[in-house]
């Protein structure tokens, strides 16, 4: 068998196996996740206080909107601390009008990142320092929450006696491109973290989700906290890493009807979002990043790709079973179903499509961390050697 035949074979066969694992792992998301919009905890005897920490960094076009659907939540126990983290727009004024309107919110300023931290790191830290909860939830800015998550969510933690719980938003459409960028990036995160296992003690799984993490006060003061987490850029994923590797109880809950994300607004955006993966994902290193853009080009568009040999008759036996690729990506996409809003999901079926989008973002990250010497994040370059050094949280 000449030697491209070969390689159309084993490429066919790494694409099927790609996306049949890809679906199956879609598949234990959807049936092993649990639903809070399904749960149905008893109230606890008594309401603890539950404290909300949101930094902010130049988030004025987006923090007014999500924080009024926080200061409607009718949670009895109720903090609210909101972080303007060296904002050089009006993010400052919006937190301090939303102190003077409402008394459960708390405004703290931050004008200098100490050296050795990162900026939201820090702003965490902080926060978590003046909160007063038993509960405390680390969110983000742009999270819009409808009435009664907060109830619903502390009252879930309690009931599975948790020590913390991570809930996936429900997400909201933005454009055609960039939905599919997203649930590209969303299926493969989903099947490499194996969110279905965080709950098993046993497993090493993990998960940590920005939008949201809520932990026990106690349990979080028994680990090394965030001074243990100053230079990890998936800050979100590092509070997961965390608390699984202090042996507490970890639950993630999908949280569609309660909270929801327009996460990239624009490919512009996305590709800003990407330069974090220069330390996570990408490890430092411009020969990684040029092997693993390849590697996603070629299993991304795979789906189209192993058609072509379609169109070469002496192909034609070996390249029907090509047909399977874009049988099994299907598959792949249909448990994304309910993930968000207005059939987002059906996006899904377009990322071969826009392979070539989210390829140029990874390249475009990894020179760019290259050249600077390191990470730019929220208009500060990180150096390597401390972004080396402080990085916990390591992807496959």
């Amino acid at each position: 068998m000449p030697i491209i035949q070969v390689l159309l074979v084993v490429y066919i066969a790494a694409a099927i196996a790609y996306w049949l694992l890809v679906g199956r792992a879609m598949w234990l998301v959807r049936s092993r996740v649990p639903r809070l919009l399904d749960a149905q905890p008893p109230d606890p005897a008594r309401w603890p206080r539950l404290s909300v920490i949101i930094p902010a960094c130049n988030e004025a076009d987006r923090i007014e909107p999500a924080a009024r659907t926080l200061l409607g939540e009718d949670y009895p126990d109720l903090e609210l601390i909101f972080i303007n983290d060296r904002s050089d727009d009006a993010t400052g004024a919006i937190i301090d009008r939303l102190a003077a309107e409402d008394p459960r919110v708390k405004a703290i300023h931050i004008r200098e990142l100490p050296e050795g931290w990162l900026g939201k790191v820090h702003a965490l830290d902080r926060g978590f320092a003046e909160s007063s909860g038993e509960w405390v939830l680390l969110s983000d800015a742009d999270i819009h929450f409808e009435r009664g998550s907060l109830r619903k969510a502390v009252a879930y933690a309690e009931a599975e006696r948790l020590d913390h719980l991570a809930a996936l938003p429900e997400l909201v459409p933005t454009s055609f491109m960039v939905d599919a960028v997203i649930l590209l990036f969303l299926r493969q995160f989903m099947a490499a973290v194996r969110p279905w296992a965080v709950s098993d003690p046993r497993s090493s799984a993990y998960i940590g989700i920005g939008a949201f993490n809520l932990v026990r006060r106690e349990s979080f003061a028994a680990t090394p906290g965030f001074e243990w987490l100053r230079m990890e850029t998936a800050d979100d994923m590092g509070v997961g890493l965390l608390m699984k590797t202090s042996g507490k109880r970890c639950g993630i809950v999908g949280a569609r009807g309660y909270l929801s994300l327009q996460w990239y607004r624009t490919l512009g955006e996305a590709a800003r979002g990407a330069e974090r993966g220069w330390s996570t994902v990408l490890r430092f290193s411009l020969a990684r990043t040029v092997m693993l853009s390849l590697l996603s080009l070629a299993i991304q568009a795979s789906p189209l790709l192993a058609l072509v040999p379609l169109a070469w008759e002496g192909m034609r036996p070996i390249a029907y079973a090509g047909i399977a690729v874009p049988a099994a990506f299907l598959a792949s996409a249909l448990p994304m179903r309910g993930w968000g809003r207005e059939g987002l999901w059906l996006r899904a079926l377009a990322t071969p499509l826009v392979s070539p989008v989210v390829v140029f973002a990874l390249l475009r990250a990894g020179y760019l961390g290259w050249r600077r010497g390191g990470a730019m994040w929220r208009g500060t370059v990180y150096p390597n050697e401390l972004l080396r050094a402080g990085a916990r949280v390591k992807f496959p």
